[in-house]
């Protein structure tokens, strides 16, 4: 098996086109590591957001039976 690069240089240099190679590879790269981070942020929120939620329901349903004791 032979490689198609002789050496790291010519890997980078990528035959002549390394500008829209690397440039291709950066537009599809960092869009990606973005949505992944943005995903984990939102889905961090939504939990956040159910566990204050669930933890409201709680205290309306204690205030309810505080409510029917008295």
């Amino acid at each position: 098996m032979t490689s198609a690069f002789l050496n790291w240089a010519d890997f980078f240099a990528m035959g002549g086109y390394a500008f829209y190679v690397w440039l291709a590879v950066a537009l599809t790269v960092i869009p990606l590591f973005l949505l992944v981070v943005h995903s984990r942020m939102q889905r961090r929120m939504i939990l956040n957001s159910v566990s204050r939620q669930h933890a409201r329901e709680k205290r309306i349903q204690a205030a309810r039976q505080a409510e029917g004791t008295e």
